[in-house]
């Protein structure tokens, strides 16, 4: 359990680091400063997501056992006696003084994001109470919501031992963070001209929305179950179209790390299952992006985004064979799980500037 004076310090820690971009923002020069701070912070959620995927990936995760701090301390070189004890009792274990402070600074920066987006929404009721003709400030609200429940699944993350599920639907809360952010910013500056024919694409983006959500899901279900080497070869799998796999184990959402539902260990077939669906699954997700790419070239105001659509869809791409061909290296895998985040990022502009290309069709 925490001390009092522990959980203190980790709150000043976490406004430290947020009065970085705060003060940043009221000494720009924007003349809207809400804006300015909203995509400020959808910008450290983003390296949020990546620097959890790199938390992930150097097994980092339960560097720090307990949470929100560490044994009970607010940062590891208070806790360094209890981390050198469990160290020493397990040399390859997952609790080292370096992996402690990757899980910490992690978490430092979650908290951050967390203060920004209080600050986000306290700003964004503000504003409407002095001038109701303002945005409304409900989607700010949800936002703070989804950050609480983000810190809920972190504290999950780590007391369920990794379990993969949680770990899964912590990235995607991520993901579904940095989506909000972004659409509250693109609302506070909806001043762009939009062709309102690009209101025929709004369902193409929803459903390229939608793959890529899934596909992100498969994603963390590979990387939380970490099957990404159990098919070392493209693009057959082990050597074959449809290897031997057993769907049904993989696909068993409730168990333990590498443990099944009834606490045996995971099969490697269920592993190259999770591996293979994850794989074949990006065929649908590449010709539905390449699709709304083409589409949206020509159209006024989606001509940018389009064009970042074909480069992050083309880079997520070359960094996903990469990652099976050279053996999951560590730069090539967080660029890969960033990689999937702007994808988000851009679809949420397509999908916003559609939507609003439709209303002033319709006004």
């Amino acid at each position: 359990m925490i001390a009092g004076d522990a959980l203190l310090w980790l709150a000043l820690k976490a406004i430290a680091i947020a009065a970085l971009p705060l003060v940043y923002v009221w000494r720009s020069r924007a003349p809207d400063k809400l804006l300015k701070l909203a995509w400020v912070t959808a910008f450290l959620t983003l390296d949020l997501v990546m620097f959890g995927a790199f938390t992930r990936l150097t097994d980092s995760g339960l560097g720090c056992p307990d949470w929100p701090g560490c044994y009970g301390h607010s940062n590891p070189l208070s806790a360094g006696e209890p981390i050198r004890a469990a160290q020493s009792a397990q040399p390859s274990g997952p609790v080292t003084m370096t992996k402690a402070w990757i899980e910490m600074l992690h978490r430092y920066l979650a908290m951050a994001v967390g203060f920004l987006i209080i600050v986000v929404t306290a700003l964004s009721w503000a504003r409407w109470r002095r001038a109701p003709s303002q945005a409304s400030p409900w989607l700010a609200t949800p936002i703070f919501l989804v950050v609480c429940l983000q810190g809920a699944f972190g504290a999950w993350t780590v007391t369920m031992k990794l379990q993969p599920a949680v770990v899964t639907a912590h990235l995607l809360g991520g993901i579904t963070l940095l989506a909000l952010l972004v659409w509250l910013a693109l609302r506070e500056d909806a001043t762009r001209a939009v062709d309102p024919r690009a209101s025929g694409l709004r369902a193409h983006a929803t459903i390229g929305l939608t793959l890529l959500a899934i596909q992100i899901a498969l994603g963390g279900w590979v990387s939380s179950n970490y099957a990404v080497l159990a098919c070392p070869d493209f693009p057959l799998c082990q050597g074959k179209i449809l290897p031997d796999a057993d769907f049904r184990q993989g696909f068993s959402l409730w168990r333990d790390l590498g443990r099944t539902g009834e606490g045996v260990p995971i099969t490697f077939q269920a592993l190259v299952a999770i591996h293979w669906v994850h794989r074949a699954f990006a065929l649908a997700v590449i010709a539905a992006l390449g699709l709304l790419a083409w589409r949206a070239w020509p159209v006024q105001g989606l001509r940018h985004p389009a064009q970042w659509l074909a480069i992050l869809l083309t880079a997520q791409v070359a960094t996903g064979l990469s990652n099976v061909v050279l053996g999951w290296p560590l730069v090539l895998a967080i660029a890969h799980n960033g990689g999937s985040a702007l994808l988000v990022a851009v679809l949420v502009v397509i999908l916003f500037r559609t939507a609003s290309a439709g209303k002033r069709l319709t006004s």
